[in-house]
């Protein structure tokens, strides 16, 4: 949560020419906003919401090299770590320090409640094992422009491709 997925999947998308797809934009689009779904429906009903949506968003973007951003919470759920399995899956990897100031920025975080920071952290400490675990790429973002770790970014694809290609000899 907050560490610069949409703005980073666009401009990944941009370099690459190809199409993204922001999951939490989707989900606004067809149902109204994250903070009145939580409030109205509970996190239980959005986390299913969420699942469709990645599965959806997965299942149209097969073999045309789409972008696809998560909500932070996404991942939780075992069956979009099964669907997100056969994609190659990137971590951006920040820490509070950093993300401290978006989100005092933006209010409109329902799981932020109340101590942000606090919840932020609590809810990293569970979430972290599971990003590393479904990584294929680890991308540090606590440094540089989103141009900059867009460049990054689409290297470190460049060479997870070669090295699977390699593998797979």
């Amino acid at each position: 949560m907050a560490v610069g997925k949409s703005a980073l999947g666009q401009q990944l998308a941009q370099q690459l020419g190809a199409p993204f797809v922001d999951t939490d934009a989707v989900i606004v689009s067809a149902h109204g906003s994250i903070a009145d779904i939580f409030a109205g429906r509970g996190e239980h009903a959005f986390r299913e919401i969420e699942a469709r949506t990645v599965a959806a968003a997965v299942e149209a973007a097969e073999g045309q090299g789409t972008v696809i951003s998560l909500g932070g919470g996404a991942v939780l759920d075992s069956g979009t770590q099964q669907t997100i399995s056969r994609c190659t899956v990137v971590y951006l990897e920040c820490d509070a320090d950093t993300v401290a100031s978006r989100i005092a920025r933006n209010s409109g975080r329902p799981l932020l409640a109340g101590d942000a920071m606090g919840r932020w952290q609590a809810m990293f400490a569970t979430r972290r094992p599971v990003y590393e675990r479904l990584a294929d790429i680890t991308l540090d973002v606590r440094h540089g422009s989103v141009a900059e770790l867009g460049a990054r970014l689409e290297a470190a694809l460049r060479d997870f491709a070669a090295a699977k290609q390699e593998v797979e000899k």
